[in-house]
């Protein structure tokens, strides 16, 4: 079985998330979203609220599924039998440090493959913190996430 891993934090999922892990879907037995509990961020939204909206947003792909780990993306990737790691790229910035912890798992892992994906160009601007940011500010996010991530925001930001 080929199965690939999407490691990210996900506070909150995207349409770029969505869209990367649907083409990725397409080129493998089984995608898992795996949501990592980093103690050095502080999420917006709590570990088992990432979960879920993942899994609501991602309902209509068969062969998905969401999990969550703590340590090194090698390390769980092996331990679920993943073969390798996708990650997104939105610009040139981006690619300087994935290629880094690309290169750190192969040396750490050498069985585990990193793939890097570009999402639509309609998402090429997309990120967690952009749309954290534009929603707290009132503005409508609605083109950018999954209704029940825009309804989450709504709120987390009007309490």
């Amino acid at each position: 079985m080929r199965k690939i891993i999407y490691p990210g934090t996900f506070d909150p999922i995207h349409n770029g998330h969505i869209d990367i892990a649907t083409r990725a879907a397409k080129l493998f037995d089984e995608l898992e979203f795996v949501v990592a509990v980093n103690a050095e961020k502080t999420p917006l939204f709590s570990i088992q609220k990432r979960l879920s909206l993942i899994q609501e947003s991602i309902k209509h792909l068969n062969n998905v599924k969401v999990s969550e780990f703590k340590g090194l993306v090698v390390d769980h990737a092996d331990k679920i039998d993943a073969n390798a790691i996708i990650r997104g790229l939105r610009h040139v910035s981006d690619f300087e440090f994935e290629f880094q912890m690309a290169m750190m798992n192969f040396h750490l892992n050498d069985k585990i493959t990193s793939l890097f994906m570009m999402p639509d160009e309609k998402f090429i601007h997309l990120n967690s913190t952009v749309v954290k940011d534009v929603s707290k500010n009132g503005g409508d996010v609605s083109a950018f996430v999954p209704a029940c991530v825009e309804k989450a925001l709504f709120v987390k930001y009007s309490s």
